[in-house]
């Protein structure tokens, strides 16, 4: 009896500390940090030039999350929100992640993937390095965008390219949208004005 006991013990305190760890996800990701997890300003991200951007320069902004994709029959909304952020750049900033998580529709180095959006769509907003945002090498950023324990209610991750999620002032996620909403969606502009 009492070395069954002991196993017991044993199994539990293993199972204890195996909570502490790292998923394989986290362990993989080379910027994950637990911590970063806390709050949205904790995360630092390379742009697409490869420089670090902390966003911490985003308090007291309104964001728009979106995962692009160069290929994809969304990639057209890149205009529209070029246009929201020309228009409405003084109160939102819009921050695009390509990732080539859905159909291939991102195969494009980050090079490739600037002078795209450049010469195409004339983009200006701020873009990050490629980055996955679904599966088992789910960034960090996408892991807390998608998880309700982190971000505090969503646990919905990107279903396609050029899913969006709306941060408020106080980096709180106030909303998700599907691709099939367009930028300049109304709901959207509420959201900016509010």
């Amino acid at each position: 009896m009492k070395t069954i006991l002991l196993l017991i013990s044993i199994l539990i305190f293993a199972c204890g500390k195996t909570l502490d760890r790292p998923t394989e996800a986290e362990a993989f990701h080379p910027s994950y940090d637990k911590t970063m997890e806390s709050t949205f300003y904790n995360f630092k991200m390379k742009d697409i030039n490869g420089k670090e951007v902390d966003f911490s320069e985003f308090k007291g902004k309104k964001l728009l999350i979106v995962n692009v994709a160069s290929k994809c029959g969304y990639t057209k909304q890149y205009a529209q929100l070029q246009e929201l952020y020309a228009e409405h750049g003084d109160k939102i900033m819009i921050l695009g992640f390509p990732a080539n998580n859905f159909g291939g529709q991102e195969p494009g180095s980050n090079e490739e993937i600037k002078e795209f959006c450049s010469t195409e769509f004339g983009v200006t907003f701020p873009m990050f390095e490629k980055i996955s945002v679904k599966g088992f090498d789910k960034h960090p950023l996408y892991r807390w965008l998608s998880d309700a324990s982190q971000n505090g209610w969503n646990n919905e991750e990107p279903s396609w390219n050029f899913c969006k999620y709306f941060i408020n002032e106080k980096g709180e996620l106030v909303k998700f949208f599907p691709s099939s909403v367009a930028p300049l969606d109304e709901e959207i502009l509420k959201l900016i004005e509010a």
